[in-house]
């Protein structure tokens, strides 16, 4: 037996000696470099790959109960958010790994680990000396991508190191954060670059020219803003201004710049308003503003994105089922992100004076003649939903939404049918007295099925609004009344009168986009951006509504559901304790 081993072993030897590529051969479980940058099916492949890290809005958690839109009901670690809790060490639902994973595209690991993927294609398109209309398309795709992973570090970081290399272990991995100027410049480079290689218009599932100005628009709307060019004067005694502000420069241009990139988009003439000729009844507009969201592309949106659900994860919390998380727990729904009392109130009345709980009308039938966005936004105690689900159909074959307390004879009250304290589903629920109706569709029941329309990443509305922003800081506030009156006309309200400016024109244009973009991950920055966060970020508000025994009127009291508090240190995200530590030139942001 000692000799046959002995022969096996000089057999082996003879035969690996013998053969020069014994051990030289391609792995089976995946390709070798060569044989992915030599075939443009696989570097189309890995391209899609990049695509997966853009953020998907639809999650369990989304960005506008991070701010003055919503609230989330569950207590997963959105309140230290709201309530600026956060520090280097714990980011709360923002920071990488939360179990749900709704942000974890957007944290700082995973944003650079796919900059590092687009760094990677750039390499190996060189290296392999990759040629033809379809590898330049590719190359458009990926500046794209690339300035838009750049941006989102931007907006929460503001200037983050400027990453155009793919690390290898013997690099010097010590770097420097790149000022805000700097940050800036290299997006729009990026997105510029990507305009020219892209084509006009095709799939809006993948980068297009109209795309890249877009969002180019988006960033020097914001590299204008107050709190991009504060010099950090919120954060006493913060040495390094010029991470989170410019320091010098001409604000007037960057108004400018952010003016012309969205004129760029405008004079494509490829994209219009949904229903931009408006319409005869409010209710045709309300029907307009649910029909936006409720398919797979329209000549408004500019950027779509669709959840991959294929390659994702595909359990409850992270496999996005955008009815299930969020309509009325009296209809299986979880009732997640649930508007809050200030933004229901932010509706205005149709004529477009403001609603107010001080004015005897509106307090009477707050739900009645608001702006028809309104009832495609939110459901609201009364409003008519969908047929409930077999179980509770009895209860009510109409599907009225019912948020209030019904008394009894003996002063005792049944709750609702959707209230947290109901007879269905009673842990989940709204807190505030509404549910978010925007994006979601009747015809779905979202007890067992998901509906697949895309989130849309941008939309023309935004860059009209983005140079309707413009030209008011600009002073050239008739411009800018057409183009908020244009999105007004297709929501079925009333022009902004003439003798409104200044800025009062200023307040109507702010509250246009929060109603026009509600819900659609906006509103979190332009707060920040506009430094208004500490007049906003209040105690979330809802609504107690009591039906009194026999034919009385309905009672409403106004209610504060969540403590919420604002500290500036949150105008932008710590960087964490354990990057500080690997990277010591890594400079913190203000009060962290």
């Amino acid at each position: 037996m000692k000799q046959f081993k002995i022969f096996a072993m000089l057999m082996m030897l003879m035969f690996t000696a013998c053969n020069d590529d014994f051990l030289n051969v391609d792995p089976l479980d995946r390709y070798s470099d060569a044989a992915v940058w030599t075939d443009k099916a696989l570097v189309t492949s890995f391209v899609n790959n990049i695509y997966q890290g853009q953020y998907y809005g639809f999650h369990t958690v989304m960005f506008s109960s991070l701010c003055d839109e919503a609230m989330e009901v569950w207590s997963w670690e959105s309140q230290p958010v709201v309530k600026s809790e956060i520090n280097p060490s714990y980011l709360g639902i923002l920071g990488p790994g939360f179990w749900i994973y709704a942000f974890n595209n957007v944290t700082w690991n995973r944003l650079y680990k796919n900059i590092r993927a687009c760094n990677i294609f750039f390499e190996n398109v060189e290296k392999y000396e990759l040629q033809g209309n379809d590898i330049d398309q590719l190359r458009g795709e990926v500046h794209y991508l690339r300035g838009y992973f750049y941006y989102w570090l931007m907006s929460f970081w503001g200037g983050v190191p400027l990453i155009d290399k793919s690390y290898s272990p013997s690099d010097e991995l010590l770097v420097t954060r790149n000022t805000l100027k700097e940050t800036v410049d290299y997006i729009v480079k990026e997105l510029d670059a990507a305009a020219g290689l892209l084509p006009l218009s095709g799939d809006k599932a993948r980068a297009t020219k109209g795309a890249a100005l877009a969002l180019k628009s988006r960033v020097l709307l914001y590299a204008a803003s107050d709190l991009y060019n504060s010099q950090a004067s919120w954060a006493s005694g913060y040495k390094n201004p010029e991470l989170v502000s410019y320091v010098d420069g001409d604000r007037q241009a960057r108004w400018e710049a952010a003016r012309k990139a969205a004129k760029d988009v405008m004079d494509l003439n490829i994209y219009r308003l949904y229903g931009e000729n408006g319409f005869s009844t409010a209710e045709e507009a309300t029907d307009n503003y649910v029909n936006l969201f409720l398919n797979n592309g329209n000549d408004e949106d500019i950027m779509l994105t669709y959840y991959d659900i294929v390659n994702s994860n595909n359990g409850d919390f992270q496999c996005p089922s955008l009815g299930l998380f969020n309509s009325p727990n009296g209809f299986h729904g979880w009732g997640g992100n649930v508007p809050t009392g200030q933004m229901v109130d932010s509706y205005e009345m149709i004529d477009g004076s403001k609603f107010s709980w001080d004015n005897p009308e509106h307090k009477a039938e707050p739900y009645k003649n608001r702006d028809p966005r309104f009832y495609a936004c939110v459901l609201y105690d009364g409003a008519k939903w969908r047929q409930r689900p077999d179980d509770v159909i009895g209860s009510d074959p109409e599907g009225i939404v019912q948020t209030g307390f019904y008394e009894n004879a003996n002063g005792s009250y049944n709750p609702g049918l959707d209230t947290r304290q109901g007879p269905i589903e009673d842990w989940n629920g709204t807190y505030t007295g509404y549910y978010m109706r925007k994006f979601i569709d009747p015809a779905v029941n979202h007890q067992y099925d998901r509906q697949n329309y895309p989130f849309r990443q941008i939309r023309y509305a935004e860059v009209l609004l983005n140079y309707a922003e413009a030209c008011l800081e600009l002073g050239d506030e008739g411009e800018a009344v057409k183009y908020i009156n244009k999105i007004r006309t297709r929501a079925g309200m009333p022009d902004i009168p003439m003798g409104v400016t200044g800025a009062a024109l200023v307040e109507r244009y702010r509250n246009e986009r929060k109603i026009e973009l509600a819900y659609e991950q906006h509103r979190y920055f332009d707060i920040r951006r506009w430094m208004i966060a500490p007049d906003v970020i209040k105690n979330a508000q809802g609504i107690d509504i009591r039906y009194p025994y026999g034919d009385g009127k309905q009672v409403y009291s106004i209610t504060e559901v969540q403590e919420r508090g604002w500290k500036n240190k949150s105008y932008f995200l710590p960087i964490l304790l354990d990057e500080i530590q690997k990277n010591e030139l890594l400079i913190q942001n203000p009060d962290y």
